[in-house]
């Protein structure tokens, strides 16, 4: 099977037209920029857009009496609730989708085979039903505390957003399996920060216990982590050796 890594037909260089690339340098050079290169004027525009946006989202009202009820004690004893259940949702967004990157890449495995030093289809498995879990510990999190687990918050839309790329290519059919495997490491090295600040969180503001269930969800992530920073190191130094192979 063809690797990307390969020579093939890539001319996205100026390199491979010398005529061209020469008379675009020369085209470039002739063209006398605004303010003389100067970029004030797309940053006088971006400030001005931030100034006259609003904020990204707010956070919904408690869902049950009983989520009413802990937002006035909490609101009492000057906590705010709302950033903690700001950044469960957050990791139930992420954990959502995480989950749902793992049967990407168990499709993309299940197309093209696996190969040496690389994951088999039942680990994959098994990490997407942890991640799956993950969610569900999250989602009994929220309702314990009367939030709606179904409800975007502010930090859950801008995950949903910063993974959409991620997405993105592991859904690509162009993309091989190790490449989909490197777009899991950056988001398993994210998943991983981020339960280390929920866990952080969560003990600060004396939920003991939710912070035990998220602790078993971090070593499952440390796993996950460890696995696929492996995977894809084996994959990078037996394409650069010329060693190769398919799974059987």
């Amino acid at each position: 099977m063809k690797e990307p890594t390969d020579i093939g037909m890539n001319r996205t260089g100026i390199g491979t037209s010398p005529l061209d690339s020469k008379e675009l340098i020369e085209a470039a050079e002739a063209t006398v920029p605004s303010a003389e290169g100067d970029e004030s004027g797309i940053a006088g525009l971006r400030m001005s857009y931030i100034s006259e946006s609003g904020i990204l989202g707010t956070m919904p009202p408690p869902s049950t009496v009983k989520g009413a009820v802990k937002s006035v004690l909490d609101g009492l004893s000057a906590k705010n609730p709302a950033v903690f259940l700001d950044k469960l949702a957050e990791r139930l967004q992420f954990e959502r989708t995480g989950t749902r990157m793992y049967e990407s890449v168990i499709a993309k495995f299940d197309a093209l085979g696996g190969f040496d030093g690389g994951p088999s289809r039942e680990t994959l498995l098994e990490f997407h039903d942890e991640e799956l879990r993950h969610f569900h510990v999250l989602r009994s999190a929220l309702e314990s505390m009367g939030a709606d687990p179904t409800a975007l918050t502010p930090s859950a839309d801008i995950a949903a957003v910063e993974a959409s790329g991620l997405v993105q290519v592991l859904n690509d059919p162009r993309t091989t399996l190790p490449q989909s495997l490197h777009a899991l490491l950056v988001a398993e090295l994210a998943d991983t920060e981020g339960w280390d600040m929920l866990i952080e969180l969560a003990t600060s503001l004396g939920h003991e216990a939710m912070a035990d269930d998220f602790r078993d969800a971090m070593r499952a992530e440390e796993k996950h982590l460890a696995h696929v920073r492996q995977w894809v190191a084996n994959h990078v130094m037996q394409d650069a050796e010329g060693t190769m192979e398919q799974a059987a």
